[in-house]
């Protein structure tokens, strides 16, 4: 890879972006997670769900911290990296963001404080509201982040304005409600809350094989495992509806995920293993599924899928009709306010590949100018890295069927066998803990890699939204987030590892003081006045 401008941009917030969602999914399940805790707390009044409260509170509030630095971080990226990306579509991207800071940041920071700082000062009922607030807003943050995201790989709501030369928003609930936005919402959360019940299994597993914390670590494996599996189960479905929803609004990628360089007929096949060679445009030693492409991505059995060499002759077509619309932004240029209706006509005509002549812009300085063969070679830029996708997603997948069946596995354990796991169970949750964020870190790698050339899918290549930097200032801010992160990453493995030693060190006397009683009880000891058992 030839380290440009554009490439280093890519790969430092390909970095940023990456590091920064390894606290996101923790945040987003552990918020809720603590929230049902506590819930179950006021119900109960027993003071070990408070003392499971406080210490899962504890993690997430060292996650969140960290979370919230390099969040921050990569939006002053956009203006430092990627001027001419957030001149080109601020009025669109720049709205999500904003609200995002307003309604959902605000909400979370505001209440974040409370729930850490009030539990003497406010009622068990009014605590529990505000933990829930605190989990709403960390899940609203994510709602609007991937609205604007959404819009990046499914641009609607928004047009070219020729007198401005930027996109102009038409349509707000165009944009809120984009169903690439909205798949990618309801699984990325419920990604995020996979991963913190594999968090608080592991961690709770740990614990029962050292005998420590044993009421705090059975308990906390029976609302992760609950909890854990229907979020499994959800990812896995509502994966499904986001393979759907690219059929109709990025085939590219599609067919790049599965290895299909020729159009399927249908019912079409899915690739399970294979070695895609981007050089002979093919799949070797492909194991074909019968069928199972047809229902993933058509819902049908009678609609065929289109293969990359077939996108690569549409984007080539789509090129061509973008210069054109290109020559008529030209003269609507040219002529300002003498433009006639016949250019804006012709420009409209074709404005909606006007995206696909920019791709030019890599080889030719005018689109107008272009060869054949550059035309041919822009349009085959158009097919992302396919090996890298192809492998990325398959990781993906078996790692989110292995989450289902582990989760499952302890659900069944903890309903039905008395909260009785083995030793080999219970290392293989321990073993399990990192695992969520690798197939969380190959989910984002499909969705944004899988997008290239395109910041903003059929409108704006990645090559023309750069700032106009030199290598050596990219190069050097690239190292100095990199030793920055480094430390972070440092800080918080550090911290997190520290408390989790620790245990739950809060209200340690009453927890211990209740649990004496309720064991007493269950063996006939206690008095009538102890709390029924659960």
């Amino acid at each position: 890879m030839e380290l440009d401008v554009v490439e280093l941009s890519r790969l430092q917030f390909a970095m940023t972006a990456m590091y920064h969602f390894l606290f996101v999914p923790l945040t987003l399940g552990l918020s809720i997670i603590v929230a049902i805790m506590e819930t179950v707390y006021v119900m109960t009044n027993r003071p070990i769900w408070r003392q499971m409260t406080k210490f899962w509170a504890t993690l997430f509030g060292i996650n969140f911290v960290l979370g919230v630095a390099t969040g921050i971080t990569m939006e002053f990226q956009f203006g430092m990296n990627w001027s001419y990306y957030s001149h080109y579509v601020g009025d669109i991207f720049g709205a999500p963001l904003a609200i995002e800071g307003l309604m959902a940041f605000f909400l979370e920071a505001t209440f974040v404080g409370l729930m850490f700082f009030g539990w003497d000062k406010m009622s068990k009922v009014t605590h529990a509201v505000v933990t829930w607030l605190v989990a709403i807003g960390s899940n609203f943050s994510a709602l609007w982040i991937l609205i604007a995201n959404g819009w990046m790989q499914n641009p609607v709501g928004a047009e070219f304005n020729p007198v401005s030369m930027r996109m102009e928003m038409t349509s707000f609930f165009e944009v809120m409600f984009n169903e690439v936005a909205q798949a990618k919402f309801v699984h990325t959360v419920s990604a995020g809350y996979v991963t913190a019940s594999v968090f608080v299994l592991g961690v709770s597993a740990w614990y029962l094989l050292k005998g420590r914390h044993t009421e705090l670590a059975r308990r906390s494996i029976a609302v992760a495992a609950s909890f854990g599996l229907a979020s499994a189960l959800s990812v896995v479905i509502l994966g499904d509806e986001s393979g759907y929803s690219a059929t109709h609004t990025q085939k590219m990628k599609l067919a790049a995920i599965e290895g299909m360089w020729e159009t399927e007929e249908a019912p079409a096949h899915f690739n399970l293993i294979g070695a895609p060679n981007m050089e002979e445009r093919e799949t070797q030693f492909a194991l074909k599924i019968p069928v199972v492409m047809g229902l993933i991505g058509t819902r049908s059995l009678t609609e065929e899928m289109p293969g990359i060499n077939d996108l690569v002759d549409e984007a080539e077509d789509r090129i061509r009709d973008g210069v054109i619309a290109y020559d008529a932004l030209m003269d609507i240029r040219a002529a300002k306010a003498d433009a006639t209706p016949e250019m804006t006509a012709r420009f409209e005509e074709h404005s909606d590949d006007l995206g696909f002549a920019f791709l030019l812009k890599r080889y030719v300085e005018d689109p107008r100018d272009a060869t054949e063969e550059q035309i041919a070679q822009a349009a085959f830029d158009t097919v992302p890295g396919v090996p890298q996708l192809f492998w990325a997603f398959r990781i993906m997948v078996v790692l989110g069927f292995a989450f289902v069946a582990v989760l499952a596995y302890f659900f069944i354990r903890a309903s039905f066998y008395n909260m009785r796991f083995p030793r080999w169970s219970l290392w293989m949750a321990v073993i399990a803990i990192p695992t969520p964020w690798i197939a969380a870190e190959m989910g984002w790698f499909v969705a944004e890699f899988g997008r290239q050339p395109w910041t903003v899918d059929g409108v704006l290549p990645t090559a023309l939204s750069v700032s106009n930097l030199s290598v050596t200032q990219v190069a050097l801010t690239l190292a100095g987030f990199v030793t920055f992160y480094s430390i972070l990453f440092i800080i918080e493995m550090s911290l997190m590892v520290k408390y989790i030693r620790k245990g739950p060190y809060m209200d340690v006397a009453e927890t211990d003081a209740w649990t004496q009683k309720h064991n007493d009880r269950l063996s006939g000891r206690g008095d009538s006045s102890v709390q029924p058992a659960e």
